[in-house]
């Protein structure tokens, strides 16, 4: 089988099946005072601190949690808690249409129980956050008084396009209203710069959230960081072993995260690192621009092949690339179900994503790519291919052979008939 799905969870890295093997080794719960609780806990916190290091942020800043939907939801619910028990009146959440459904069912059900009010952001063709102009954010934001917090992703999850977080976090800033970013999938694609408009986090950035598996780290180990001068409502009880949530701390999982961190800032640094992997997508967004000349190539990274050729088109194609992550490519093809093309590919030895959702069996189209402007039918036929620091030409080129057949074969299937969805 050959892995293109690394944006859905990237294999485990040696480095941290060692940490993980290493840390449990000793025995100890890092919240108690005896010399192997002291033991635990010097361990979990030089791996907090070198988690926080590549944020550039401190090691008290930094929450750990039982994944990123766990981060997520911490920083949109326990900060809107927070705020709105200082102000009753901040009760709107500003939050883009294209956000991860960890995001949107956080937010849906804040609204549903908790009296929040949801001011929803469009995005433009690439699915990039529109900041001005009627359905952006500065409209969105007015002076702020009643805005609880804005949420947005670092990256998109699906199309793989870098929002505009250091504009983004300025807009919030001016008005005093703190911004919780998903970086899930962009932390360790790109340098923080990249996706923070800085080698530090601006200001107006209250809360980030990151996960392990996406980087090669074991599933189920988050965190969420918190900055100072910020505070959320825990929504866990029952202990006071981290500033923003109660349970014993997974010592394992930390030093774990803190190896495939290290990991992917070293490749990040690696002239071969992200390059190389940008070398890898542009190689199948050729190829499938050749063989499948009916796909639609989508987010920053699609689109610079959309383009025709010609010198005029450079400058676009170079800042297509600057907002693009480098391993994730995302096509649509006319006529085919996601889903068909998935499970096609699957049987051929290829394991890679829809992208979408799908709710009880039934498939839907792609919320992001409905916000982005496609027709359901369009959007129904979505494919995710996204790549590792593993992934080879060889594999890319493989996938290319296979996937003409694969397209011609859903397309003759066709749509498969809707059975309307009941509720939201």
């Amino acid at each position: 089988m050959i892995y293109l799905d690394h944006a859905a969870g990237s294999p485990l890295e040696p480095v941290a099946r060692e940490a993980w093997l290493s840390a449990h080794e000793a025995a100890g719960n890092p919240s108690s005072i005896h010399g192997a609780g002291q033991q635990a806990r010097a361990v979990l916190d030089e791996a907090r601190g070198r988690i926080a290091a590549a944020l550039a942020v401190d090691g008290i800043e930094v929450t750990l949690t039982g994944g990123g939907t766990e981060a997520v939801n911490l920083g949109i619910k326990g900060m809107f808690w927070h705020r709105r028990a200082a102000d009753p009146a901040k009760r709107r959440i500003i939050v883009p249409r294209a956000e991860h459904h960890a995001t949107l069912d956080a937010v849906h059900w804040l609204v549903d129980h908790e009296g929040a009010e949801a001011a929803w952001v469009d995005v433009d063709d690439l699915g990039r956050l529109l900041i001005e102009g009627a359905g952006g954010l500065r409209e969105a934001l007015g002076d702020g008084h009643d805005v609880a917090l804005v949420t947005m992703l670092a990256a998109n999850n699906e199309v793989g396009t870098l929002q505009p977080v250091a504009e983004a976090s300025a807009l919030a800033a001016a008005v005093e209203v703190p911004v919780h970013v998903d970086a899930i999938a962009a932390f360790g694609q790109v340098p923080l710069e990249r996706w923070a408009g800085a080698a530090s986090l601006p200001e107006g950035i209250a809360a980030v959230s990151i996960s392990a598996h996406k980087l090669g780290g074991p599933v189920g180990v988050g965190a969420l960081v918190l900055r100072r001068g910020f505070d959320a409502v825990p929504l866990l009880h029952g202990g006071t072993q981290q500033r923003a949530r109660s349970g014993t701390m997974d010592v394992a999982g930390a030093a774990a995260f803190a190896a495939v961190v290290e990991l992917a800032e070293q490749r990040l640094r690696d002239p071969g690192g992200s390059a190389g992997k940008r070398e890898v997508r542009e190689r199948l967004a050729e190829g499938i621009r050749q063989r499948v000349p009916q796909a639609v190539l989508r987010g920053a990274a699609g689109e610079r092949w959309m383009l025709d050729s010609g010198a005029s088109t450079e400058a676009r194609r170079a800042e297509l690339d600057a907002l693009a992550l480098p391993g994730t490519l995302h096509m649509t093809v006319p006529g085919a179900e996601g889903d068909s093309l998935l499970m096609l590919l699957d049987h051929a030895g290829f394991a890679v994503s829809t992208g979408s959702a799908c709710q009880a069996g039934v498939p839907e189209a792609s919320h992001v790519l409905l916000a982005m402007g496609l027709s359901d039918e369009d959007a129904r036929g979505a494919l995710r291919m996204s790549l590792g620091a593993s992934t080879t030409i060889a594999d890319v080129d493989a996938l290319l052979e296979a996937l003409p057949a694969a397209v011609e074969r859903a397309q003759a299937a066709g749509l498969a008939a809707r059975t309307p969805r009941l509720g939201r």
